[in-house]
Parts: C-alpha cells; structure tokens; sequence
C-alpha cells in the first residue's frame, strides 16, 4: 500500500488529516529504498560472517527466527529481531538479475560492499547439494 499511496497519493489527496496521521506513524514519502538496502546489507553481513565470507544463500533462504528456548545455541542468536523474515535470497537474486539496489549515486558502494562481503556475482547453475 505504501508505493501505492506515494506513487498516486490519492489517499491523501485533499486529506491532510489522512496525510498527517501517516506522517504521525511514520509513513515515508520519498520512498524506503536506503532503509531495505540497509537490511539486506546487515542480513548479507551475517550470512557472509557464518558461511566463511562467501555471500551465496539459496533463493528460499529466509532470516529465521531464533529457535525455541529450550534450543542449544553455540552462542547468542546472531539475527536482529527486525530482520526475521527478510527473504535475503530472492533480495540477493533480485541484485543479480534485476540490478535491485544497484542504481543511482550509491550502486558503485553497494557493489563494494558486496563484493567485501563474498557476494557469488555469477552462481553455478544447477541444484545444490543439502548439507
């Protein structure tokens, strides 16, 4: 809803009680693009950390959640509560097929910054061996 409402803006159009209570909880006009990439390159960070600086997660891979309490941990859970959820595989394939992320005054420094990470530009093909 929220592309919907920045891009046509009909919902606040001669409404500027509608436009102020979005404002009020904190609706962006200009767009989230910094916030997602900023996301995206904190949850790549961490699976770069935990997978020896290689940045290849599979297309299906979602930031979990931690597991139950009861769970044995090797330590403490090392994805942030605001990045359960974020479906960091088809993000990362949507920078490689579609250049998401990659336009603007910032694509030159989100690359570097992936390329730090061990971001595979060009995967293999194929199906992977379940580990």
């Amino acid at each position: 809803i929220g592309t919907a409402v920045r891009q046509k803006q009909l919902y606040v159009k001669g409404h500027p009680l509608r436009q102020q209570a979005l404002e009020e909880i904190g609706f962006r006009w200009s767009g989230n693009a910094t916030l997602g990439w900023l996301d995206v390159c904190h949850a790549a960070a961490i699976y770069s950390q935990m997978h020896g600086r290689v940045l290849n997660p599979p297309l299906q891979f979602v930031v979990p959640s931690p597991p139950t309490p009861d769970s044995e941990l090797d330590g403490p859970w090392p994805w942030p509560e605001r990045l359960w959820g974020l479906k960091l595989g088809q993000r990362l394939k949507d920078v490689r097929v579609k250049g998401a992320y990659l336009k603007g005054p910032d694509a030159h420094i989100r690359k570097a910054q992936l390329d730090n990470l061990g971001f595979v530009w060009t995967p293999k093909r194929g199906r992977r061996k379940r580990s």
